[in-house]
């Protein structure tokens, strides 16, 4: 097969080689590679649409109808002016250099400013210029070069896609030919003497070799793969023994035949396989149900703000929200449906989606797309859909906000599984060796049956299993995590730091009473619109506890992230925050926090807050004192000192008057002193304390606080579990060790009888996927029991 390798990347390419200079390439990703590194000319492939002679004739005019606006609409996911964002199913994607290649189709395309490729999916999400391309040249561009995408408008409406049937396929394979297998050998295990069966058993014993054949070369073709590719790489992965054992017991039965020896292990080989593939199709079935049940989406607590038809203003959660519903977007809120603005003036920021910082401004009428954030005050708008959850899903796992955090934990389990492949080949060796010299009958089925029963796939399963159904349990009791890492990282925290206004007081609960000059009716009625347009909780607070008033459009709005907001209306301008913003010098007091107004730049008076704290708090922090460093780190001033002095330990250190760029630098310092540092905050001001921290919480009370710089969201009625949520997290580590333990036991016994010859390859077969099963049973109902604790 050595002519039929890849040039790039050495796969076998079966029976589809793509030849180029001579050479032989698996996929068109190997080849486009190639011709990229050694700087060939290139086809101008971003010009496919204007140049018809470049494009293949199998496709010319196969995709014309992309130029139709109403098509296009429903097959993008973002559309702005200058902006369009497609994601496209792509089936033949194939390998490393097909994902090589997709992620970097603007060396192609120019034109295309992004391209991300999800290899489970098979889609590559693309990210083009509409100015100067569109997405039918996306497309062209995509068939030209071998990766035709799959469109089809009933699959796009429901969501579907081409369902990869192929570990079906190849189980059925195994299951025919162990079945058959199994019959043709009913002469060979009961010792028939009639004449007949001795007649015809070279016969039979050849049928079971032709039946071995695609099972050998098609339905075990992963593992040798899978090998090959480790191996390759300098890594014993767990398929090395499988494929060994599959390839001994392949080598030896036919030999036997050849030669007369005897029957052969063509039943063993068969069902060693049958069940290798009914334990991975369990595996993958059980993966396809945890994903589901972890598709945390559906729990998420942000909360919106709609105008009911009476014109009053209420909370919902946003999956919620209806077609036709008229809903408030604040200042730095995102945006959670597509939706026409009807008030307000628009000046949204979709780095979030595409990437890109640059701010569009949009009127009256226009649309407004899912992920955008809102930078100039309130607006409204009316959805045009019901919310797409899963959107906000893939924004959250945007690479654009990912944290470079190594996931320890699945590298411990790589490690494992690497030194235990390298002690069972040593082991099944030299058992071979043993027996080899005591009977020799024996050496064959030994060496295979050590190398299948001492499987290290039980050890691999224990932590996705485990974080996986945690990750569903936290998510019904409303703590909502954004990935399994999280959890493990979460378990090795030793530094708590909590930001104080709207993470460990109630906004609800919070007062504020008034200190200066009477505010004039239209004073009042901008200084009530322009705190309706801030998300910052002392801003929520005072639109709380001032009276009602009419609803205006801003002519200017302006927050100052740290510092107040700014807002102009016809003749007042007005600004609302701390003393220095809003030009009062003369503030000596630090007993309160406050919140300074002025207008025309003119001081009128202040408004002073007595914080409720949220019930538990004090409970919760003795709880934490005993394992954790506590910190509380906060933006406000020093009048609350005294206070919390008293409802918290004595260890808890307060640090005030804390700026957003203060707080993220003071957790930098503290990892670098070796700190693993979780932070909770309320997700506005504290979006960069929350991104550098190993763990960042954001409060949910009833705002819309999604922001993609956490790591979870937390309600803020479980706020007093925080403790227990934690040690959730660590019992998962215990338990995932605790799996590894079984695992390791069940090897032991299992390799006892292996060694010792007592143990037949087609049951240790059926044993390996067993012990699979019964790590997954064990944790699934280990974590089960937590998640009932914390109830």
């Amino acid at each position: 097969m050595e002519n039929n390798s890849c040039f790039h990347c050495g796969d076998d390419c079966g029976n589809h080689p793509i030849t180029f200079q001579d050479k032989s390439f698996c996929c068109n990703g190997c080849k486009t590679v190639f011709e990229i590194f050694n700087e060939n000319d290139l086809t101008c492939y971003y010009d496919l649409e204007n140049s018809p002679g470049s494009i293949p004739k199998e496709i010319e005019g196969k995709y014309d109808f992309l130029s139709q606006e109403n098509i296009i609409e429903k097959l993008t996911e973002f559309r702005s002016d200058s902006i369009e964002i497609a994601t496209l199913y792509i089936p033949h994607i194939h390998c490393s250099s097909c994902i090589w290649i997709l992620e970097n189709l603007n060396k192609l395309n120019p034109h295309i400013s992004d391209s991300q490729v999800n290899f489970g999916k098979k889609t590559v999400r693309v990210t083009y210029n509409l100015e100067t391309t569109n997405l039918k040249s996306v497309v062209l561009l995509l068939s030209s070069i071998g990766y035709e995408p799959y469109i089809s408008l009933d699959d796009f409406k429901s969501g579907k896609q081409q369902i990869n049937r192929t570990l079906i396929y190849k189980l059925g394979v195994a299951a025919f030919g162990f079945g058959n297998i199994m019959f043709l050998s009913f002469p060979e295990y009961f010792e028939v003497n009639e004449y007949w069966l001795e007649q015809y058993k070279p016969l039979f014993r050849w049928l079971m070799f032709a039946l071995s054949l695609p099972i050998v070369f098609y339905s075990s073709q992963d593992y040798f793969i899978s090998a090959f590719k480790g191996l390759k790489a300098k890594i014993l992965n767990i398929d090395v023994p499988i494929a060994l054992g599959i390839s001994v017991l392949f080598i030896r039965s036919t030999i036997e035949i050849i030669f007369d020896f005897g029957s052969g292990f063509f039943d063993s080989l068969a069902g060693l396989v049958f069940f290798l593939l009914v334990g991975k199709f369990f595996q993958k079935k059980t993966y396809d149900f945890l994903s589901f049940e972890r598709d945390y989406k559906s729990y998420f607590p942000i909360a919106i703000t709609k105008i009911n038809k009476e014109g009053y203003e209420e909370t919902i959660q946003v999956y919620d929200i209806e077609k036709g519903d008229r809903i408030l977007i604040r200042n730095e809120e995102l945006i959670p449906v597509d939706g026409i603005l009807i008030n307000g003036k628009a000046q949204i920021d979709y780095s979030f989606v595409t990437g890109e910082s640059q701010k569009v401004s949009k009127q009256s009428g226009d649309k407004l797309f899912a992920g955008g954030k809102q930078t100039n005050g309130v607006i409204e708008l009316e959805a045009l859909k019901s919310v797409e959850q899963s959107y906000l899903t893939q924004l959250w796992s945007n690479d654009v906000f990912s944290k470079n955090k190594e996931d320890g934990f699945t590298s411990i389990t790589n490690t494992i599984s690497k030194h235990f492949t390298i002690t069972i080949l040593s082991v099944a060796i030299v058992a071979t060796i043993f027996w080899l010299f005591v009977d020799s009958n024996k050496a064959m089925n030994v060496f295979t049956a050590v190398l299948i029963i001492a499987c290290p796939c039980a050890i691999a399963l224990s932590a996705p299993f485990t974080f996986g159904n945690l990750l569903r349990i936290f998510g019904k009791l409303k703590f909502y995590v954004k990935n399994a890492s999280v959890l493990e990282q979460l378990a090795q925290i030793n530094t708590i730091i909590f930001d104080k206004t709207g993470t460990i007081t109630s906004n609800k609960q919070s007062n504020a009473e008034y200190e200066g000059d009477v505010l004039s009716d239209s004073e009042n009625l901008v200084l009530k619109n322009s705190l309706r347009g801030s998300n910052h909780p002392l801003s929520r607070t005072l639109y709380n506890v001032l009276q009602e008033n009419n609803i205006i459009t801003l002519d200017a709005f302006e927050e100052h992230i740290g510092k107040g907001i700014e807002a102009k209306h016809n003749t007042i301008n007005m600004k609302i925050g701390s003393a220095n913003f809003v030009g009062n010098t003369k503030e000596t007091s630090v007993l309160n926090t406050t919140v300074h107004i002025s207008s025309n730049n003119i001081y009128k008076g202040k408004y002073t807050f007595y914080n409720s704290y949220r019930k538990g708090v004090s409970k919760l922090f003795n709880q934490l004192k005993q394992q954790f460093d506590l910190v509380i780190l906060s933006g406000d001033n020093e009048g609350e000192r005294e206070n919390l002095k008293k409802l918290l330990p004595a260890k808890t250190k307060l640090i005030f008057n804390q700026k957003p760029e203060d707080k993220l630098e003071f957790i930098k310092y503290h990892q670098s002193e070796g700190a693993k540092v979780l932070m909770i905050g309320d997700g506005l001001n504290d979006a960069g304390a929350l991104a550098q921290s190993d763990v960042g919480i954001a409060i949910s009370e009833d705002v819309n606080v999604f922001s993609p710089a956490c790591d979870g969201i937390l309600d803020a009625s479980k706020f007093n579990q925080l403790y227990q949520f934690i040690q959730a997290s660590r019992s998962a580590i215990k338990i995932i060790k605790w799996s590894f333990v079984l695992s390791f036991i069940y090897n032991i016994i299992g390799l006892y009888f292996a060694v010792t010859g007592q143990l037949e390859p087609v049951v240790a077969a059926i044993l390996m996927p067993l012990s699979s099963i019964s790590i997954v049973i064990f944790t699934t109902i280990a974590t089960n029991i937590l998640g009932r604790k914390l109830e």
